[in-house]
């Protein structure tokens, strides 16, 4: 357990002492907030994409950084543009990342294999779209109000779950994620050359 907690603090984990890893957290976060300022209009409601960053972001980030693009990033949305929702926001997405992100790279932040992304994702979306069914419920007082809304966050989910992860598989940006967003480090390997153990007093 020490060990484990030791690499969680490592210089290469956290990862906010990068100024990289700042610039893709912002970025990405920023991508959320833009998503969220605008919605395409479906027969009986509205469909919002801003899930597809999310579940792409979850992918290539490490799970704190993935909380801040779909939590905190979806709160900002929110607070600009729609301001009742903005707390189910932060939960529901920030929830939805973080599983994302740790079933996708597991705890030593590996590339995720397509199969764990697929577990990531389906997650994910599970996730989110009970988040904001009792999440409203609350909100809006009622359940019926709720139900309502909930086709259209089964679809919200599903885009962002099958276009994220097809974004992340299509584009090059997988081969550096764990340069970039590697919370638990491998350890190193001791070297195999023998001559590494051999001593002075062997000559």
């Amino acid at each position: 357990m020490s060990n484990f907690w030791g690499a969680f603090q490592s210089s290469r984990g956290i990862g906010f002492r990068s100024a990289r890893k700042i610039c893709v957290v912002a970025l990405f976060t920023a991508l959320n907030v833009a998503l969220s300022s605008f919605s395409i209009t479906v027969p009986g409601g509205h469909l919002y994409l801003n899930d597809v960053a999310i579940c792409f972001a979850a992918l290539f980030l490490d799970p704190l950084s993935a909380f801040i693009v779909g939590g905190a990033g979806a709160f900002l949305g929110d607070l600009l543009f729609y301001p009742a929702a903005m707390f189910v926001s932060l939960v529901s997405h920030g929830i939805e990342a973080i599983a994302i992100s740790l079933i996708a790279h597991g705890y030593r932040g590996e590339t995720p294999k397509l199969w764990r992304a697929i577990v990531g994702v389906l997650a994910g979306a599970i996730l989110m779209v009970a988040g904001y069914t009792v999440g409203r419920a609350y909100t809006y007082g009622t359940w019926q109000s709720s139900m309502l809304k909930l086709p259209f966050e089964i679809l919200q989910a599903g885009t962002g779950a099958v276009a994220g992860t097809i974004l992340f598989y299509a584009t090059p940006l997988r081969k550096i994620a764990p340069k970039v967003t590697a919370v638990f480090p491998r350890p190193e390997r001791e070297s195999s050359d023998p001559q590494t153990n051999e001593t002075s007093g062997s000559e």
